[in-house]
């Protein structure tokens, strides 16, 4: 995976087709920050009219590789990001428009200084799930790691 100095943002769409397929919209990516959006689509709706489960799932596991390459983007020549377990849960009904907003769960400098001491670092990013009434719907968390390069 490379950045090739486009946004975050286009750089997953690019290279994840199911990003696109679901038409996932990044409406903020920073290294602190990421807040992707899950459009209401009647094609991926559930038996109660809302995203289906597995739609919010990317969405939010979406969200979570979004702050982890802008976090860590300027590593890819070592190392490659990589999720080691993702759990999430199913709070409240989603309906219409649902929101994800990452965060990572350690300093981006700590998992840098461990992987400038040769070890292959891992760290959580929390996404929680919303609806447009800020309803939350879900919360994951995923821990990835930054594998070096053999």
């Amino acid at each position: 995976m490379t950045t090739d100095q486009l946004p975050v943002g286009e750089t997953l769409a690019a290279t994840v087709p199911m990003i696109r397929t679901l038409g996932l919209e990044f409406l903020e990516v920073t290294a602190e920050r990421a807040v992707l959006r899950l459009p209401d689509q009647p094609d991926y709706h559930n038996h109660l009219g809302g995203p289906h489960a597995g739609a919010m799932f990317t969405l939010a596991e979406s969200a979570s590789g979004a702050i982890v390459l802008a976090a860590f983007g300027d590593q890819l020549q070592r190392a490659v990001p990589l999720a080691v377990t993702a759990e999430i849960g199913y709070r409240k009904l989603a309906k219409g428009i649902v929101t994800a907003t990452a965060t990572l769960g350690r300093p981006a400098a700590d998992v840098v200084a461990e992987l400038d001491a040769g070890q292959r670092p891992e760290f959580p990013v929390a996404v929680s799930l919303t609806r447009e009434d800020g309803a939350v719907t879900g919360e994951m968390t995923v821990v990835w790691t930054l594998r070096p390069h053999s």
